[in-house]
């Protein structure tokens, strides 16, 4: 489904710098102005990112070192519960042994960019990369913007540039996502606001984050808000775009905490740097977060139900708990990863997977393998995945996704999809018909969707298998036969070739 764009005119500014009449000459484009009128003339969905249908990017950073809890650690470790009483047990109180003192333990020192962009290959993703900045303040990126980064500390090696290049000598397109919009401190002074809800690390007496430390008040978020905003927040993200050139930039929730003028500057910045490098970017956000003219909307760990009108994106884990790597983390079955990636897809969606490597840069073998298990059936079939659209509908069967975002997703935990269940996607003249299992005990098998389509249909096979399909289209929808011998048991795929009556 092609969303069209409203064509908003705007103007291309050439600037001729010259010194001296032999000096080369400096051109400079600037089609987009940071209001969100001009900023909208931007294709939020370019084909590649349509055509994508699965990336895959991770938590991993200082917090992956305790591997307790979750990525949240940084901030849970200064109030009272079991966070706080496992670092008093490991480590000693977060007053003697700051987030900060977890920097030089992220060594990093089997990480090796090729294998993981192999590894993310060899998955099927046909984008990858980092989380570039939780909410810590800790940079995976060679910085200049703050010491609190990968080369100069903890690990001295560019983690993202490292990536970037294994990733695009793959043939994928790079992501980086950015959660540093909560890391400020907004709450210095204002004792009744005991929770600090909308900064990361509290300002606890006695603890690090209330430091003098000009350091360590970088890393910490103690820095002058309208500075922070525009040497930090900002900062960074041109940093990041200027060395690294993104193809997807990724945003997690609290941008309503920035300025509105230095958000339109960010896409402005973003989009005209695009336009230098012949790109063709995407930016996503969260709740709301940005204006839908300007971005695709991410619905952390849910889904729609039902067909989005413009592409949209599901970020989803790997584990059944923390999204970093913690001790005795869960990993989910690879067919319950499979079947939401399918039930994306046929709702115009991209699913983008998170995985959690320990702190010393290896994939934990569970999780490798149920990204091989995803590669390998995406390398039988990934042709009812890859540049597909939506049929006029997504599917049929008992089991129904619920309303919502992620406030919903421990119901979306609780759905497990079974060969009653069936999703559809077309390309061409082809429709694809998924089944969400194998359907024992039967000889044949019923798809309602086809009832009334005014279609003729000229040949269907069940992908995997060389035996002949018979079918009859009836009263009830399309009757297909099903092959004796077992072709898969994650997802069956039938190929449907048609044409218009």
């Amino acid at each position: 489904m092609k969303h069209v764009k409203k064509v908003v005119i705007t103007i291309i500014t050439i600037i001729f710098i010259s010194c001296q009449p032999q000096d080369k000459k400096e051109i400079v484009y600037q089609l987009y102005t940071p209001d969100w009128e001009s900023l909208s003339a931007h294709n939020q969905e370019p084909q590649w990112f349509q055509d994508a249908k699965f990336g895959i990017y991770f938590h991993w950073g200082v917090y992956s070192v305790p591997a307790y809890g979750s990525e949240w650690y940084p901030r849970d470790m200064h109030f009272p519960g079991k966070t706080n009483d496992h670092h008093t047990q490991h480590y000693g109180s977060p007053g003697e042994f700051g987030y900060h003192d977890f920097v030089p333990m992220f060594k990093a020192e089997y990480f090796n960019a090729d294998e993981w962009a192999s590894l993310f290959k060899q998955a099927g993703a046909r984008f990858a990369g980092p989380v570039a900045e939780h909410h810590d303040g800790f940079s995976m990126w060679d910085s200049d913007v703050t010491p609190w980064n990968v080369m100069d500390k903890g690990p001295k090696k560019d983690i993202l540039g490292e990536l970037a290049s294994a990733i695009r000598d793959r043939d994928m397109k790079l992501v980086t996502t950015f959660h540093h919009a909560r890391n400020l401190q907004r709450y210095a002074g204002h004792p009744d606001e005991k929770e600090f809800a909308n900064s990361h690390y509290p300002l606890f007496e006695g603890m690090p984050p209330t430091t003098d430390d000009p350091e360590l008040n970088m890393l910490y978020g103690n820095v002058e808000e309208d500075q922070w905003v525009e040497e930090v927040w900002l900062g960074k993200l041109k940093e990041v775009i200027d060395k690294y050139h993104p193809d997807i930039i990724w945003f997690d929730a609290w941008l309503d905490l920035i300025p509105e003028t230095k958000q339109q500057e960010f896409c402005a910045y973003y989009l005209n740097k695009a336009l230098e490098n012949n790109q063709e970017v995407v930016i996503i956000r969260k709740q709301e977060d940005l204006p839908l003219s300007v971005s695709l909307n991410d619905l952390e760990k849910s889904r729609m139900n039902r067909i989005g009108e413009q592409s949209w994106m599901t970020d989803e884990t790997i584990s059944k708990g923390s999204w970093c790597y913690t001790e005795g983390l869960q990993i989910k079955e690879t067919r319950d990863v499979l079947h939401v990636l399918i039930d994306i897809v046929s709702k115009n969606g991209v699913l983008m997977l998170n995985i959690s490597p320990k702190a010393d840069g290896t994939i934990p073998e569970n999780q490798k393998e149920v990204l091989r298990d995803i590669g390998k059936w995406l390398d039988h079939y990934g042709e009812a995945i890859y540049d597909t659209r939506p049929w006029y509908t997504y599917g049929e069967g008992p089991t129904k996704e619920p309303e919502g975002h992620f406030k919903y997703h421990q119901e979306f935990l609780k759905i497990v999809y079974s060969p009653e269940d069936i999703r559809y996607t077309t390309k061409g003249n082809i429709i694809y018909a998924i089944i969400l299992g194998w359907p024992d005990g039967k000889d044949e098998v019923s798809f309602t969707a086809f009832k009334g389509q005014d279609l003729s249909i000229n040949n269907i096979s069940l992908l995997g298998s060389d035996q002949k399909i018979n079918w009859i289209i009836n009263e009830t929808g399309l009757q297909v036969s099903l092959v004796e011998e077992k072709v898969d048991d994650m997802a069956i795929v039938y190929k449907i070739e048609v044409s218009e009556k």
